[in-house]
């Protein structure tokens, strides 16, 4: 038994040890963590500007490639965010900007693409706009090592979608799985995807468990990826049980069910290191509390412990994403409205302990008050957080010693990438139609666009610095109707079309 213990505590000392690429955090307003010290975190600054949803990725060694998150919204439609992505020096991608994305907490993920460690896919999910799952490609080799998004906006289904998208690594430790759920309607289905050096195959898709009826609905993998935390605002919570190597979750487990009045307002959560422990948070207007469930209890709602209780005064809604770092210490994003002034974007006036620091649970692996809840305890560096921190997976996550799939052949699931030349996506609130091309073997390009009579409303040509093409054409003045796009290059011709409503 002590061999046995011994074993895993070095495990869980080498998993530590090789964490890098989720070693530098960026959220709230400019604000960030850096773990490269993993005894001692530094505050980090940043140059985004959001209340939720933000992802970050670093290299092998601890150094920051790049990030991304919902912006401030646009003035026209006024209640629009955009995604932006910037590089390590907080710079701007070329083509950084203008990226689907709202004012959620959980919608996008940013991935390696596996076997090329210059590209990124930048996920993200439709909620109350823009429904359904896109990605954009990243290309970190662009712009002398800075980075361009090379393709932009390509949708890959236009179901309106939960909050809660997630991502594991495949029990190869090479490729990716991708989760989310459907939204505003009683549903028990996984939408899943895998990522490969075949590209995005996908979804699978599996209904288990109970039905959800909330699109504020989180999706949490334990530290191994073996198991999977279904929760919801209206108060479902559900354990199950995933297979890292099938992509397949299964023997949902009940542990809360929906109820109303009040809603119990379950907004987010995290497992601890060895998985024991999961921590829980709801965000209720005046009290919000943060709970530890014992999941080796045998009634698990009935060991619910209560640590800690963020109340009005001072501040309302001041509980935001539970998120375990690289340090096997556990956060929690804390944000400040008083119930008078705009919780976001804050003033410039106004900064105190309640948004200039998040808090920590320091030791997530004991039970009850053992866990050392410090409130407030991680000092941002005079920086402010809201409620959001990075949705970034376990990057690190290795392959499953001894699994039968040490790399992934299914043939059940069809590339969605692998033949796909063109992409025409309309965005009808921005009236901007994303273009994109990919895999062009030619030198030279011809971009011509047709209104439906065939009368030529565009046209645009030049040299190609690679093999992906990308357009944000601005269809303001365009009529209403079909439009055809055509794409040649000197090897070849591809056509699509897209109707502006």
């Amino acid at each position: 038994m002590r061999l046995v213990l011994l074993v895993f505590v070095l495990f869980i000392s080498v998993h530590l040890v090789a964490q890098k690429q989720n070693n530098i955090w960026c959220f709230g307003d400019s604000a960030g963590i850096d773990f490269n010290n993993i005894n001692n975190p530094q505050p980090y600054s940043s140059v985004i500007r959001s209340k939720g949803s933000c992802v970050s990725i670093c290299d092998t060694s601890g150094n920051l490639i790049c990030y991304a998150a919902t912006s401030v919204p646009h003035i026209t439609p006024a209640d629009t965010f955009n995604v932006k992505v910037f590089n390590r020096n907080n710079q701007l991608l070329i083509n950084g900007d203008s990226i689907i994305g709202l004012a959620w907490y959980y919608e996008l993920v940013l991935l390696p693409s596996p076997g090329q460690s210059n590209i990124f896919y930048l996920f993200c999910i439709g909620v109350t706009d823009n429904y359904g799952l896109y990605y954009s490609v990243i290309d970190m080799n662009q712009n002398g090592g800075l980075g361009a998004v090379v393709q932009k906006n390509i949708q890959l289904l236009n179901y309106q979608c939960s909050d809660g998208l997630s991502a594991v690594k495949h029990a190869n430790g090479r490729d990716w799985w991708v989760l989310f759920r459907r939204g505003y309607l009683p549903t028990n289905e996984f939408y899943i995807y895998l990522v490969s050096p075949a590209g995005i195959q996908g979804p699978n898709i599996y209904a288990l468990g109970s039905l959800s009826n909330s699109n504020i609905l989180r999706q949490i993998f334990s530290p191994d990826g073996s198991k999977l935390m279904i929760l919801n605002y209206a108060g479902l919570i559900e354990l199950f049980d995933f297979d890292r190597c099938t992509g397949i979750p299964s023997n949902p487990l009940t542990i809360d069910t929906e109820y109303c009045c009040p809603y119990p307002a379950y907004w987010s959560g995290e497992f601890s290191p060895y998985g024991r422990y999961f921590y829980l948070g709801n965000t209720l207007q005046d009290s919000c509390y943060l709970i530890q469930l014992d999941l080796q209890a045998t009634n698990i709602m009935g060991s619910s412990d209560t640590l800690y209780s963020f109340n009005y005064p001072p501040s309302y809604y001041s509980e935001g994403v539970i998120k375990r770092g690289p340090d096997n210490k556990i956060y929690v994003a804390n944000g400040y409205y008083n119930g008078v002034q705009n919780f976001y974007p804050y003033q410039d006036s106004m900064y105190n302990m309640y948004n200039m620091n998040i808090s920590v649970i320091n030791s997530p692996d004991s039970p009850g008050i053992a866990c050392n809840f410090q409130p407030y305890s991680f000092y941002l560096g005079g920086k402010r957080s809201y409620l959001g921190l990075p949705n970034n997976p376990d990057y690190d996550l290795g392959p499953i010693a001894g699994s039968i799939c040490d790399s992934l052949s299914n043939s059940i699931i069809q590339p969605l990438m692998q033949n796909i030349n063109l992409n025409v996506y309309y965005h009808s609130s921005w009236q901007v139609a994303f273009i994109n091309a990919q895999k062009i073997s030619g030198k030279n390009y011809s971009l011509i666009v047709y209104d439906v009579s065939g009368k030529q409303v565009f046209q645009e040509s030049g040299r190609l610095a690679s093999a992906y093409y990308t357009k944000n054409l601005n269809c303001e003045g365009y009529a209403n109707g079909i439009y055809i796009v055509s794409f040649m290059s000197d090897r070849e011709k591809l056509v699509k079309r897209f109707v502006k409503e």
